[in-house]
């Protein structure tokens, strides 16, 4: 009993020791060497398939693709019998329903558009290419790195705020002391004076892992409201 205690005791002043000595951007660092080891995602060429699941709703498949160095993005959104196609190249855009091409006035009767397909390559990129992404220009990684439970949970908390160009959402990411595997994101909306908006935003628990190109990418998030904890849904990676 006496050696699990001071087993107990030498784990949690270790971890301490590392959080003390560790900046944002050594953990940052740390953190993209588990996820992407052999520094696969500046040239990352690769399609996956997200289940979207939320309450009351059927589920909805999205096939993605993006070839960064084409600066290429495609998503096929599949509901039920409804097929929605955004795709986004360096010069140009196209969107299809049902597998029809439309023209602007048609996906204008649809409510798509090229700045939707744009919001989605941002939004897919951006997710998907965590913690990589946050080596982007615009991105401010707080240089205090926090000890914080979250669940029940020991982890290393790193902040990023954004330029104004970029983003005003401030967020936090959450990572496993040992490992440095990203467990957990959460972001918080901010007012007109910059300050955070404590009942706005959203958490993600990340569960699993799916190797995709070389990278360690979370294969299942679960959404959910940081101000009552109310359950808005999961995404699920797999081909």
């Amino acid at each position: 009993m006496r050696i699990l205690i001071l087993f107990l005791i030498i784990a949690t002043t270790t971890t301490k020791l590392i959080c003390q000595n560790l900046t944002g951007q050594q953990l940052l660092d740390k953190a993209i060497s588990y996820h992407d080891p052999n520094s696969n995602w500046e040239t990352f060429s690769g399609n996956f398939k997200v289940t979207m699941t939320t309450p009351n709703q059927s589920p909805r498949v999205s096939d993605i693709t993006i070839n960064l160095p084409a600066e290429f993005f495609s998503v096929t959104a599949t509901r039920d019998t409804i097929v929605q196609t955004y795709s986004v190249g360096k010069d140009d855009c196209f969107l299809f329903y049902n597998e029809k091409q439309l023209s602007k006035e048609q996906a204008k009767e649809r409510n798509m558009t090229c700045e939707r397909a744009n919001m989605y390559k941002n939004y897919y990129t951006y997710l998907y290419g965590l913690p990589m992404k946050l080596k982007d220009n615009g991105t401010n990684i707080d240089q205090k790195v926090k000890r914080q439970t979250f669940k029940g949970k020991d982890y290393l908390v790193l902040k990023a705020t954004y330029d104004d160009e970029v983003g005003s959402d401030i967020w936090y990411f959450y990572f496993n002391p040992k490992t440095y595997a990203m467990e957990v994101y959460q972001f918080y909306k901010t007012d007109d004076n910059g300050k955070v908006k404590p009942d706005s935003g959203e958490y993600i628990l990340l569960t699993e892992e799916e190797t995709v190109n070389g990278i360690k990418m979370p294969k299942v998030r679960a959404w959910y409201y940081n101000k009552d904890d109310k359950y808005l849904g999961t995404d699920t990676l797999g081909n």
